[in-house]
């Protein structure tokens, strides 16, 4: 099989337009979730790693099926609410299969603050969370106060965070802190991985000077960059016709 050969199709949420289905390549996409566990979450043979994450959005597919798989390391899957039977279920499953790297969505940690809050019997200080050694967050922005209340309370803070920028035409982050190597700044994704020729343009592709709004784009092709828009591949062109791989908003 051709590593250029279509592995699959995925729509968007549509959330900032209409859906998209983005296909991806088969050598391209895997190679980028293999490396970026490894960057990214460090990932070793003796990791239990669990993102939670539903298997039909993009984190799903990159962090649920293949990259863990690629990596070759031992993973929580994980149907459910984080809230039902009770609001410690997390850090219960956390304790009971000792994980070590846990991966969820901003929402979730601030409705578990909420409840933890609310009735101290689902705090996270009442269960082992030893075995944790990196904590990571994907698919939205992700506040400071939560930020420090996950490192504080979660990752006892001892384990980084590492707040993942990234969505489905990118197939796996593209911006994020490296675990021990990236300062970490609550509430920011940080700086581009390497390879991601990451800059902020105005509307007419202009770079913009350092502290400036605008668009995040990136300049230069990486190996699991989406490859065309299902039934729409003028829209692909269009997306790459200033010299860019696709204009990214911010989340």
């Amino acid at each position: 099989m051709g590593a250029e050969h279509p592995l699959f199709i995925l729509y968007t949420s549509g959330s900032t337009g209409k859906p998209k289905g983005v296909q991806h390549s088969t050598g391209g996409y895997l190679l980028w979730a293999k490396v970026t566990m490894d960057w990214t979450f460090d990932a070793k043979p003796d990791d239990v790693f669990w993102c939670t994450a539903d298997i039909g959005w993009i984190t799903g597919h990159t962090y649920v099926c293949y990259g863990p798989l690629a990596a070759g390391i031992t993973q929580v899957v994980f149907e459910g609410i984080p809230t039902f039977p009770h609001a410690g279920r997390f850090w219960e499953m956390i304790e009971r299969h000792k994980v070590t790297t846990f991966y969820t969505a901003p929402t979730a940690i601030r409705s578990l603050i909420k409840a933890a809050d609310s009735d101290e019997k689902v705090h996270p200080k009442n269960w082992d969370k030893s075995s944790l050694r990196i904590l990571g967050s994907v698919g939205e922005p992700i506040n400071p106060e939560a930020w420090m209340w996950y490192y504080r309370h979660v990752g006892e803070e001892r384990c980084p965070i590492v707040d993942t920028f990234w969505q489905t035409e990118t197939g796996g982050h593209v911006i994020t802190p490296l675990p021990g190597a990236t300062p970490l700044v609550p509430g920011s994704c940080t700086l581009p991985l390497p390879g991601i020729t990451a800059a902020i343009v105005d509307e007419s592709g202009n770079d913009m000077p350092n502290g400036s709004g605008g668009i995040l784009v990136i300049k230069k092709p990486w190996p699991s960059m989406i490859r065309t828009i299902w039934n729409d591949p003028s829209a692909s062109r269009r997306a790459t016709s200033r010299g860019t791989q696709g204009l990214l908003p911010r989340r």
